[in-house]
C-alpha cells in the first residue's frame, strides 16, 4: 500500500525538535515503515538532523505496546553502556518524546509518529562492503543481547505474535495455498513443494524452547546486516536500529537470520539464481564475531543449534514471501511484478545451499565457540 507524502509541518510542532524545521526527506530501504531524515536549522544557525518515521499501523496493531518495548529497552541499553563508559547518545536509539510527553504522536487522520535521535558519523549499508564490516555486525548482535540479557523478557509486548514461530508460519503458508485467493497457487507448485519437504524443520527450536533446553531471552528478532549502523570512520558497529520486533525469542533467531541477510553475495531479490549461495567466508566472520560478544552467555545448546538456525530462518523468511505473494503482496513493500516470488526463490536457493554446506558450517562454529 502506498501512503501519500506526509505534511511535516502539521506533525514536527508535536514533538520536542529543536530548531526550525526546514525539510524532510525519504531515508533508507525499509519495507514496513516509512522513515524520514528530517532537518532542523539551531539558533546558531547550524543544522542537525532527527529520524522520523511513520510506523505501519496495519503491521504493527499494538503501537502503545510496540512504543513502551523500545522505550524500556533503550532505557536499560543507555543505563549499561554508561556503566561501562560508552555513548548512550551513539551506542542505542534515543527516543524525541511528544511535547505531551509520550513517545508516539497520532495523527487526526490515524498515522503513528515517531521520533528520533539522528546518528551522525555512522550508516547503514545494504550490502557487504567488507569482511571487517560483518565481524563488527556480528559483535554488535551478540553485545545488544548480551547487554538485555539480565532484562526480563516477561515484561516485553509481543508486537507481532508468533513472529518467529516458524510452526505457524508453515500453517499460515498452508492455509495460504488452500485459499488461492490470487489464483497463484498454480504458478509455484515447485515453491510450495520445497516447503513442505521441509515441514519437519519448522518444529526443532519451538519444541527444544519448550522442552526447557533452550532459554528465551529479549532478541531483536530482525537482524539484517542493514541494522547495525557502521561508523564511518572506524568500520565498528556502533548501534543496532530498527527495534520494532524487540520481543521475547531465541538468541538462535537473531543468528539466524543474521547470516541469512549478509551471508548472501546476491542481492535479497535476485533474479539469477546462479549468484545466490552462503558465502562461507562471510559466515565465519560474522559468527566469529557475535561469538567473541556472545559466547559468555550462551548455553552450549544455543550454540550447538546456531548453524541450523540460519537454514531455518532462511526456511521461514522465503515462505513468508511465498505467502505473501500468494495473498496479493500486503505485507511487504513491492516494486515489480512478481518481485516476493523473486525474494521467496533467492531465501529456497540459499537454504539449498546451506544444507549442501551443513559440516563445513558447524565446523565454522565450533572453530569459535
Amino acid at each position: 500500500m502506498i501512503r501519500p507524502e506526509p505534511a511535516f509541518t502539521n506533525i514536527v510542532p508535536h514533538f520536542c525538535l529543536e530548531g526550525e524545521f526546514i525539510r524532510a526527506e525519504p531515508y533508507g530501504f525499509g519495507h514496513i515503515n516509512d522513515t524520514y531524515a528530517a532537518y532542523f536549522r539551531k539558533a546558531n544557525g547550524k543544522v542537525h538532523r532527527y529520524l522520523m518515521q511513520r510506523i505501519n499501523r496495519y503491521v504493527f496493531t499494538d503501537i502503545e505496546g510496540l512504543m513502551q518495548n523500545i522505550a524500556a529497552v533503550t532505557t536499560h541499553l543507555r543505563d549499561k553502556i554508561v556503566a561501562i563508559g560508552g555513548d548512550p547518545d551513539r551506542e542505542t536509539l534515543k527516543l524525541i518524546p511528544t511535547t505531551e510527553a509520550r513517545t508516539f504522536y497520532e495523527t487526526p487522520g490515524g498515522d503513528f509518529w515517531r521520533a528520533f535521535v539522528f546518528i551522525e558519523g555512522a550508516r547503514t549499508y545494504e550490502a557487504v562492503e567488507s569482511l571487517e564490516h560483518i565481524y563488527s555486525a556480528g559483535k554488535a548482535f551478540g553485545n545488544f543481547q548480551k547487554l538485555l540479557a539480565d532484562f526480563p523478557a516477561e515484561q516485553l509486548v509481543e508486537t507481532i505474535p508468533g513472529f518467529h514461530h516458524t510452526k505457524r508460519r508453515f500453517d499460515a503458508f498452508v492455509q495460504a495455498v488452500e485459499r488461492d485467493i490470487k489464483n497463484r497457487a498454480h504458478i509455484v507448485r515447485p515453491e510450495i513443494a520445497f516447503v513442505e519437504r521441509r515441514v519437519k524443520d519448522t518444529s526443532v527450536l519451538l519444541d527444544l524452547l519448550d522442552q526447557g533446553i533452550l532459554p528465551s531471552r529479549v532478541t531483536h528478532n530482525d537482524t539484517k546486516f542493514n541494522n547495525v549502523m557502521i561508523d564511518d570512520e572506524s568500520g565498528e558497529g556502533v548501534c543496532v536500529v530498527d527495534l520494532d520486533t524487540v520481543m521475547p525469542g531465541l538468541s538462535l533467531y537473531d543468528f539466524g537470520d543474521a547470516v541469512r541477510y549478509a551471508a548472501n553475495p546476491a542481492a535479497e531479490d535476485e533474479r539469477d539464481l546462479s549468484k545466490v549461495c552462503i558465502d562461507l567466508e562471510i559466515y565465519e566472520y560474522f559468527a566469529r564475531g557475535f561469538l567473541d560478544s556472545a559466547r559468555s552467555f550462551l548455553t552450549p545448546q544455543e550454540v550447538d543449534h546456531l548453524s541450523f538456525s540460519a537454514k531455518l530462518m532462511t526456511l521461514e523468511c522465503g515462505m513468508r514471501f511465498l505467502t505473501d505473494y500468494l495473498e496479493g503482496d500486503f505485507y511487504f513493500k513491492t516494486h515489480r511484478e512478481n518481485h516476493n516470488l523473486d525474494r521467496c526463490r533467492t531465501q529456497f536457493k540459499m537454504v539449498e545451499d546451506m544444507e549442501a554446506r551443513t559440516d563445513q558450517m558447524e565446523l565454522i562454529v565450533d572453530r569459535y565457540r
